[in-house]
């Protein structure tokens, strides 16, 4: 039978609007995932720590829709108020720069009815590891995705807090640390790091993290158990693991496991800080995580980004514990800072095991040892840390 003209430009027509719909609503959990900065990174420096979900043919998901969690779940689940009730200023320290994030935030601002900032509301500033507002960095499209997902996120959890963006001028951990002092000059009440690399010995005398009364939070490490590295391991930040977080009915509380890929473990270097002196499992060295939140890209949070990663545009899916790093630097925001003079991730530590304020996570591992440090655990455990965010009473 010969079709006619039309029925082939039907069928064809029908197919592609096939694919699409499985593109938009196909299930995230079924889907693979790849690290947006592969390492390992070089030494003395760093590489992000996000995770985009991928196609079958193992490349990065973009649509045209936003796909993965947004304001709205990770507010509900986590039971976190809708604003700060006081100033405060988020800095996102990342490398190299992303060109197009203030559109960018922009745009995903609009999708979920949060604030654009503009001239009439100034609430996002992008500025060098100087302070300055140009020139910027190389653009570098794997660190502009992490930028996206860490200023939207941000500004997702807290959307009348500032988002402050400092470009470090290269992924060296030097430049890096220079920007998180720029951040912590210019007023920031919390500072995001969603990178990491390898631990040196000299790390036990770097002061740049060391920012008392500033909320200053790292991620964790996005290859499992016993891939703990630095700024990570400093005793002076909030370092931050990673779960795979279920939504119940409404966007509310469902579980949480580990993340398989949560980093954790015990510092070659670093001296347990004393709010850690519980913690025979290092032996005397500090241990990874202090708290946790959503990482797992599975649940991971819609993104929006124009900066081609591989070729592609649009609305990813993003996790890694790059996600869960600016999401509780917002929940700190959310619940106004941490107080004046206040060591690092000291403050948790009183509330561990207090199921008032703590989701504590106790299913699910990143990898194999014979402690906690590798699984989920009542109590303090290495991949989630004293566990995460229920409201903002341990924040």
């Amino acid at each position: 039978m010969k079709l006619r003209r039309v029925d082939v430009k039907l069928a064809i027509l029908a197919i592609a609007s096939s694919a699409c719909f499985w593109l938009l609503s196909g299930p995230a959990s079924a889907a693979s995932q790849a690290p947006v900065c592969p390492g390992p990174a070089a030494a003395g420096s760093a590489r992000c720590h996000a995770h985009v979900v991928t196609n079958a043919n193992g490349a990065p998901k973009a649509v045209s829709a936003p796909q993965g969690y947004g304001p709205a779940q990770f507010r509900g689940a986590y039971g976190l108020p809708a604003t700060a009730a006081t100033a405060q200023t988020i800095a996102i320290v990342d490398a190299y720069d992303d060109p197009n994030i203030a559109s960018d935030l922009n745009a995903y601002s609009s999708q979920f009815g949060l604030p654009l900032c503009n001239t009439a509301n100034p609430c996002f500033r992008k500025v060098n590891q100087s302070g300055n507002a140009g020139p910027y960095p190389q653009a570098n499209s794997g660190w502009a995705l992490e930028i996206a997902l860490d200023v939207e996120v941000a500004h997702a959890v807290c959307p009348n807090c500032k988002i402050l963006l400092v470009e470090a001028s290269s992924s060296s951990l030097s430049n890096l640390a220079a920007a998180v002092n720029t951040a912590a000059k210019l007023g920031a009440t919390e500072i995001s790091n969603s990178y990491g690399g390898s631990e040196y010995s000299s790390e036990v005398s770097d002061t740049a993290y060391n920012h008392p009364g500033i909320a200053v939070t790292v991620a964790s490490g996005d290859n499992g158990y016993g891939s703990f590295g630095f700024p990570a391991a400093s005793p002076n930040v909030i370092t931050v693991g990673g779960t795979t977080l279920t939504l119940g009915a409404g966007n509310t509380y469902g579980s949480e496991s580990v993340w398989s890929g949560a980093g954790s473990g015990c510092s070659l270097y670093v001296t347990a800080p004393a709010w850690q002196s519980f913690l025979g499992a290092c032996a005397g060295k500090r241990g990874s995580a202090d708290v946790a939140a959503d990482a797992a890209p599975s649940t991971g949070a819609a993104v929006y980004d124009t900066v081609r990663y591989q070729g592609r545009l649009g609305w990813f899916q993003v996790g890694g514990t790059s996600l869960s790093s600016p999401l509780v630097a917002a929940v700190y925001a959310l619940a106004g800072g941490l107080p004046e003079k206040t060591s690092a991730a000291s403050g948790l530590y009183g509330f561990l095991g207090n199921s008032t304020v703590l989701h504590d996570v106790t299913s699910g591992s990143n990898g194999t040892c014979s402690t906690t440090m590798c699984k989920g655990a009542v109590g303090y455990d290495g991949p989630t840390g004293v566990g995460t965010p229920k409201g903002i009473g341990a924040f």
